[in-house]
């Protein structure tokens, strides 16, 4: 062990390549939450899935991850994060193998939810990584732009990503290819990355873990069954209230455990906060048209897999130029809401504009508008977000930091996803009833089904937006802004 500036690893020559392989275990994270979406009618027919089933092979993948997060950073913070940034990649590997040779439901639901386990363990170690290995204000500016702009393109990238595979190979390679990635990954990691831990004995608090999966899992599954039982039964209002108590007897425990699961001083801070429900929100959003953009292109406008890969490449495109090219640069001098309350607000619009979507509609004045206007508004969110989600944190909370923030991302995508194809379904059902049945007629049905629910995603991002205008409170950056860096008395395990 040693305690020496010296050897810290953000001023070593080596931490441009450490991003590069902790950004790689990132993009399968982020892949993986849409790269079998796009794969899901083949994969479907495939292994018999029904209609009511087939979100889980989402919801079941981002619910592992978001409920197991914050147990997983306090695991990095305390055995090592980079120890557990290597096994993380490795166990997502071996789940990812099992995913692609599933024959049935059950078996890939299973494997499914072993990747969002592992990577629970993976995705607040790569965070906290990048968190102690970039202290210095200009790189870590960088550095965060680039986390960023993974982030938040690796969804589309997925998408793309999914229609190759799915339309040259099969949709088990969608799974597939998580493996040679992962063992670059974690060789390359092997070799430049340097080992941090937090000081003192590791006490994990399994009652919390418990209590989020719990309350977590009980509101999705009510959100879910909501479409087939109805909001107003008992099913579903017993969930949700189960949930409910669940996570207010987490908070509880929280406050009085000696280890917290989730400290609350974490979430005390107004800004810090506001990183986290600002990405919650936004994903909402940003997963709702993913899916909804995928079967409107496939089964209503008749597109391959490939074809409707390529069509989110503007997607890709926005967030690029928004997340590189300006967030990033703005970053160091503007406070963190004036760019988070409009890209909250472009990313609305986009939502919104899912309304003109028709049978009829071409590409350019339907899908390709609502893409750009959420790539752009979702560029200007995710590097934003990513810096203060550890703003003035102490370098042993960094893992429970990281992981809050990927828990907010996740959680947002498994109860939007669920919420939002509930809404959908449920406006189909509606509109067959009233219309009848037919070819085209089922057609119609499935996109007035989407605009419905994108109303409700966003008034939902907008909603987001003003709170987040009153709660992120922090100013314009300074020169010596804690949320850009500053240097932390935490030891620090290094190679010998």
């Amino acid at each position: 062990m040693a305690n020496t500036k010296a050897q810290a690893p953000a001023v070593t020559s080596r931490r441009w390549a450490a991003l590069f392989f902790i950004g790689l275990g990132q993009l399968m994270i982020i892949l993986d939450a849409t790269v079998v979406n796009i794969a899901l009618p083949s994969l479907q027919r495939d292994l018999g899935i029904s209609d009511g089933d087939r979100q889980w092979i989402l919801t079941g993948y981002t619910l592992a991850f978001g409920s197991l997060l914050l147990l997983g950073g306090r695991i990095a913070d305390y055995t090592g994060r980079k120890r557990a940034f290597l096994v993380g990649l490795l166990g997502f590997t071996a789940a990812s193998a099992l995913g692609g040779a599933a024959t049935n439901f059950e078996m890939l639901l299973s494997a499914r939810v072993l990747q969002g386990a592992f990577g629970a363990l993976l995705g607040p170690s790569a965070l906290s990584l990048l968190t102690v290995t970039f202290t210095q204000p200009r790189d870590r500016a960088k550095a965060f732009g680039i986390w960023g702009a993974i982030s938040a393109a690796g969804g589309a990238v997925g998408l793309l990503a999914g229609g190759a595979l799915t339309d040259y190979l099969d949709w088990r390679w969608c799974l597939y290819v998580n493996i040679p990635m992962a063992l670059i990954a974690a060789i390359g990691g092997y070799a430049v990355l340097a080992e941090s831990r937090r000081a003192g004995k590791a006490r994990f608090d399994i009652a919390g873990v418990l209590l989020v999966t719990g309350g977590l899992v009980a509101i999705v599954y009510a959100t879910s069954q909501a479409e087939s039982a109805g909001w107003g039964s008992a099913k579903a209002t017993g969930l949700l209230a189960a949930g409910a108590v669940l996570l207010a007897a987490f908070a509880l425990v929280e406050s009085r455990v000696r280890q917290p699961l989730l400290p609350l001083r974490v979430i005390a801070d107004r800004t810090r906060a506001g990183a986290y429900l600002s990405v919650g929100l936004a994903v909402i959003g940003m997963f709702g048209a993913f899916l909804f953009m995928t079967y409107y292109l496939q089964i209503v406008k008749g597109y391959s897999p490939i074809r409707t890969g390529v069509a989110f490449l503007p997607m890709v495109t926005a967030v690029l130029i928004s997340a590189g090219g300006l967030a990033t640069r703005l970053l160091p001098k503007l406070p963190p809401r004036t760019l988070i309350v409009p890209g909250m607000l472009i990313s609305c619009c986009g939502m919104l504009w899912m309304l003109t979507l028709d049978t009829g509609t071409g590409y350019a004045g339907g899908v390709l508008v609502a893409q750009l206007l959420l790539g752009f508004g979702a560029g200007m969110i995710m590097p934003v977000a990513l810096n203060y989600a550890t703003h003035g944190i102490d370098r042993g909370d960094s893992g429970v930091a990281s992981a809050s923030f990927n828990t907010a991302q996740q959680i947002g995508s498994s109860i939007g996803t669920a919420l939002l194809n509930t809404i959908a379904t449920s406006a189909t059902v509606d509109y067959l009833a009233s219309h009848g049945s037919g070819p085209a007629i089922a057609r119609q049905a499935m996109v007035e089904g989407f605009g419905a629910a994108s109303v409700w995603a966003a008034g939902i991002i907008a909603a987001g937006a003003l709170i987040i205008a009153v709660l992120m409170n922090a100013p314009r950056p300074g020169h010596h802004d804690a949320a850009e860096g500053t240097e932390s008395t935490e030891p620090l395990l290094v190679p010998a």
